[in-house]
């Protein structure tokens, strides 16, 4: 079974292809995972790996933890573009998530004011009101659309609450709106026997209402680039996406990044 990622609750510096030189907070535990999807590309392997041992890091271990890299860092002349959040899982499930990002402004704030703060989100938690505030406060609030068809976002995501919906993450990601930005992965395969294809003329139509509807600030759209635990998943090349790009942005209007 493929195991988590990263080990450290504060990891890196690492080269983001979307963000730049990137210092990660990893709010998961170090040796499990915690999430609410389950998706069959994802990088930290199939949930049924298990928690761990070690806990969620507490609010106050994060500051501190973040803080000794920050300065050592400031002291040592490197350079930074974003410090974001991703990691074993889904960083608004930490309980102190709101806390945690309220610390990490005002320590971005001491050591490197022109530095952003990135989230990665799979947008399963907007329906909790301090998830959404601490959203708001960060300079690229990035949440998840793999899918605008229902089916698809299912097989694709599989997220643990069934009611979970496309519908309802979509009308929660129109009320955000320009604040956010919405981040795609773009694939194709085969899983358990079932077919996972959002290239499709139907499932690019379907994302592009969507995107219609939301007005993100823009779009990313990516694809495979690690090992993933389903092995069947085909990687969708550049000319491809940037063709998908291409009309999504004459279609929609919305800015798309390719990556």
């Amino acid at each position: 079974m493929q195991t988590v990622l990263f080990h450290e609750t504060i990891f890196g510096p690492i080269h983001s292809r979307r963000l730049g030189t990137s210092l990660g907070v990893n709010l998961s535990p170090v040796d499990g995972k915690v999430c609410s999807f389950d998706c069959l590309y994802c990088e930290a392997g199939f949930n049924a790996q298990g928690p761990g041992s070690t806990g969620l890091p507490s609010r106050e271990r994060v500051r501190e933890l973040l803080e000794a890299r920050l300065s050592a860092m400031k002291a040592a002349g490197e350079g930074l573009d974003v410090i974001t959040f991703s990691g074993n899982g889904e960083p608004t499930l930490h309980p102190e998530f709101e806390g945690i990002i309220d610390d990490t402004i005002a320590l971005r704030d001491r050591y490197f004011q022109n530095v952003k703060i990135s989230v990665l989100s799979n947008a399963t938690q907007l329906h909790r009101p301090e998830v959404v505030a601490a959203l708001e406060r960060v300079d690229n609030n990035i949440l998840k659309l793999d899918s605008a068809v229902a089916d698809t976002m299912r097989l694709l995501d599989r997220p643990n609450s069934p009611g979970f919906t496309v519908d309802k993450v979509v009308e929660q990601l129109e009320s955000i709106g320009c604040g956010c930005i919405v981040q795609t992965m773009i694939l194709r395969g085969e899983y358990d026997g079932n077919t996972v294809d959002n290239t499709t003329d139907a499932e690019v139509e379907a994302l592009i209402a969507a995107y219609k509807r939301i007005k993100p600030r823009e779009v990313m759209l990516y694809s495979i680039d690690r090992r993933t635990p389903a092995r069947s998943l085909e990687k969708v090349d550049r000319e491809e996406l940037e063709r998908i790009a291409d009309r999504v942005r004459r279609e929609s209007g919305v800015a798309v990044q390719v990556s």
